[in-house]
């Protein structure tokens, strides 16, 4: 019999930010050509997360604003046409 365990699902990947940066299963790898390089500086996976919280973040102000442009304007009370 065999003692195999099931296998975990294949961990996600995701671009950082429009950037060649990928995190894959928590780690942060440089994607550059047709290779990779895996980040282990702890100074510069700081800086990635810090820039990547900061691209989310202008990305969330973007949406917001877009959101609030495409809603009608609110109606005016008829004292103030």
């Amino acid at each position: 019999m065999s003692s195999r365990t099931p296998s975990s699902p294949p961990a996600r990947s995701e671009r950082l930010a429009r950037s060649p940066v990928v995190r894959h299963a928590g780690q942060l790898w440089l994607a550059i050509g047709p290779g990779s390089i895996l980040a282990t500086d702890p100074t510069l996976t700081g800086e990635l997360d810090r820039f990547a919280d900061a691209m989310a973040a202008a990305d969330q102000a973007v949406a917001d604003l877009r959101s609030q442009q495409a809603d009608p304007p609110a109606p005016r009370p008829r004292w103030q046409r």
